[in-house]
């Protein structure tokens, strides 16, 4: 059976969620297609734990509280959730519909689509350590979802961009030791937490070695220790009990490569007033579009998404004015929130 909805979204990360919200409000219904198990993308998929400081409002939120808290938003909505697919078929139809198929032979038609997918299909880079991807989810990980793991082990956190850094700071005080090795004395990490790791070195808290991974002994199936070989050649050994690795991901588009949208590299072009990109009635907010200007803020994609829902709305009643209703004083607002009317009372009184 065909599912017949206004829009689908491609991808239940932050901006996916809130592209709910937005679309909730104007009176539109929504279905998500998430190709991992879950929703929240990045966030809860690579760094769930990781504090986030630059949400309006919330000083400081972790990565899985904002995925909750993006889900309790648009409980009003009642969107659904495909997950576990990934998009395959996006085919535009003569009435200005679409078409859609997953891999799990999920069909819609809808009025309009919304991208929503991050930096796409991810994949962390891997070591490039022949035989180690055997200890991969046991000893060897790409991605932390339990630091409680780690408490009281000796690890080893290897790469020198903010996910390596920020995983020093979070462990130092969890792990009974911790090792930096990164291949040069040059970071992409934020300086204030390179600045950071370095103190922590100079208060013997923890160590930094430049070099690369490039062997592992095992004993008794399990990893016993590395060896790091250094700029100057020299291999040292280091014994450990976990070895953490963030060399970054690899994006792809997979099938949304095929689906005809202009690309800038591997992000979608789109448009700064509808978030619309070259193929009409398909949108594309977050990391995945692509326009002058361009940053890659989940506040960002917020900002996005409430103009791709205006944009939305006006494709899907042509003709008709949409009007800016704010959220404090719209009894429809009010009604599709499922909220009380703050002003009710008064109105009452008013029209006595």
């Amino acid at each position: 059976m065909t599912i017949q909805t206004d829009v689908v979204i491609v991808g239940a990360g932050p901006c996916g969620l809130f592209q709910v919200f937005e679309l909730g409000l104007l009176g539109m219904r929504a279905h998500l297609v998430e190709a991992l198990a879950q929703p929240g993308g990045q966030c809860t998929e690579l760094y769930p734990d990781k504090p986030i400081y630059d949400i309006p409002a919330l000083p400081v939120c972790g990565a899985r509280e904002l995925i909750e808290r993006l889900q309790q938003q648009i409980a009003p909505f009642a969107p659904t959730l495909h997950l576990g697919q990934q998009l395959q078929v996006v085919e535009p139809r003569a009435d200005g519909t679409f078409y859609l198929r997953t891999d799990r032979n999920t069909e819609f038609s809808a009025r309009a689509v919304v991208i929503a997918g991050g930096v796409g299909a991810f994949q962390p880079v891997t070591l490039p350590v022949e035989g180690i991807e055997r200890f991969v989810g046991t000893q060897v990980h790409y991605k932390v979802r339990n630091p409680e793991m780690f408490r009281g082990k000796n690890i080893v956190i290897a790469g020198g961009g903010d996910s390596a850094l920020d995983w020093v700071l979070n462990l130092v005080d969890v792990a009974e030791s911790v090792v930096l090795v990164h291949r040069s004395e040059k970071f992409k990490a934020a300086p204030a937490s390179v600045a950071r790791m370095r103190a922590l070195c100079d208060e013997y808290r923890m160590q930094f070695l430049v070099g690369d991974v490039s062997a592992f002994h095992e004993e008794n199936g399990r990893i016993k220790e590395i060896v790091v070989t250094g700029a100057d050649s020299v291999k040292r050994r280091l014994e450990l009990d976990h070895l953490l690795a963030f060399f970054g991901l690899h994006p792809k588009l997979g099938p949304i490569a095929d689906w005809g949208l202009t690309l800038n590299k591997n992000q979608i072009v789109v448009d700064t007033e509808k978030f619309e990109t070259s193929v009409p009635g398909i949108y594309a907010v977050g990391d995945i579009n692509w326009y002058p200007g361009k940053k890659k803020l989940i506040l960002s994609g917020f900002h996005e998404a409430a103009l791709a829902a205006f944009a939305i709305k006006a494709r899907l009643n042509p003709g008709e004015k949409v009007y800016l209703q704010y959220t404090t004083t719209s009894p429809i607002m009010h009604k599709r929130l499922g909220v009380a009317d703050p002003f009710a009372e008064e109105r009452k009184r008013d029209a006595a």
